[in-house]
């Protein structure tokens, strides 16, 4: 079976390349309206220049994964923000697709923490609706609106799971049909655990993105690996499951993300893998990003019986 990798957003070993930069809306409100839209295209076009540098050192270092940054656009689904981040960048969105496409790179977007459909609130279910538009919006300027994922959190709780899933399934009718084709739902490391995201997932059939690390640190005793991967492999259809690794930083800070990725600690994941000869993906989610990776697969390499088939791949 292979793996192949990948890391989120911003390849630290380029000097300067974060495609993250952004603007606060108390700074907006101080520029007059000439200089509003000039900073937020300024601020945007380098982030998408910064994210096709990330992409050529990607297909230098055959490493196939990438995570766009959520921060592309500054502001993008500010309620009292006014700004087309799509037509004056057309020409940096053909060129990442046109990257992507010809490299056959995977990538993904992961809205954050507030993106949510388990809210009584409408105002929250509206504003979820709109950031998953908005990162659909950018995939489609990209060409990659078919094959590009949208990743998001099952969300909270609020005090009874039943009630909470329930308007997970109700508020969800919201969205477009064809942005729900591109989400992905992952397994928490507080609140919903792998099980019960995989009855989300299979209801609704939305392909699962599972967190080996959130899984570590939020299961209960009835919750195998062996038994939940199965499972997690067949939401996915016509590419390779997708799992997010990563290790805790300490016991203390145990759902905090490492620098790099502790090669024990994943290594009942590996066993379990090679023994299913499911072919899968890794994103790692550490915090050293790109050296992250670079160093997984230097350390996965040296296991007896691992081939290391490219910069960015190895079989078990």
């Amino acid at each position: 079976m292979k793996i192949r990798f990948g890391y989120v957003a911003n390849a630290l070993n380029l000097y300067e390349a974060t495609p993250s930069k952004t603007m606060t809306f108390a700074r907006y409100q101080k520029l007059s309206s000439p200089e509003r839209e000039d900073q937020l295209e300024r601020i945007t076009r380098t982030n998408l220049q910064h994210t096709m540098r990330a992409l050529h050192y990607n297909i230098g270092h055959e490493i196939p994964l990438y995570r766009f940054s959520s921060s592309l656009v500054p502001l993008a689904t500010h309620e009292e923000v006014e700004f087309d981040y799509i037509t004056p960048f057309q020409k940096e969105y053909e060129l990442i697709g046109g990257l992507v496409r010809e490299h056959k790179l995977r990538t993904s977007f992961h809205p954050n923490q507030f993106t949510l459909f388990t809210s009584d609130k409408p105002h929250v279910t509206d504003n979820a609706v709109k950031d998953m538009e908005y990162h659909y919006r950018l995939l489609k300027a990209m060409g990659l609106e078919r094959e590009g994922h949208i990743n998001i959190h099952i969300g909270g709780a609020y005090g009874d799971k039943t009630k909470a899933l329930e308007r997970f399934h109700e508020n969800l009718k919201q969205l477009p049909n064809r942005i729900k084709q591109q989400m992905t739902l992952e397994n928490d490391d507080k609140t919903y655990i792998t099980t019960e995201t995989l009855q989300v997932c299979e209801k609704e059939s939305i392909p699962m993105m599972f967190d080996y690390h959130h899984y570590m640190a939020n299961h209960d005793q009835k919750e195998r690996l062996e038994d939940v991967l199965p499972r997690f492999f067949q939401t996915w259809n016509h590419m390779p499951p997708k799992i997010h690794v990563s290790s805790p930083k300490s016991q203390k800070e145990y759902r905090s993300h490492a620098d790099f990725v502790d090669l024990e600690y994943i290594k009942p994941l590996l066993h379990e893998l090679k023994k299913r000869g499911q072919d899968v993906d890794f994103m790692i989610e550490a915090k050293q990003k790109d050296r992250a990776v670079l160093k997984l697969i230097e350390d996965i390499s040296s296991i007896r019986g691992v081939k290391r088939m490219s910069g960015g791949c190895v079989k078990i």
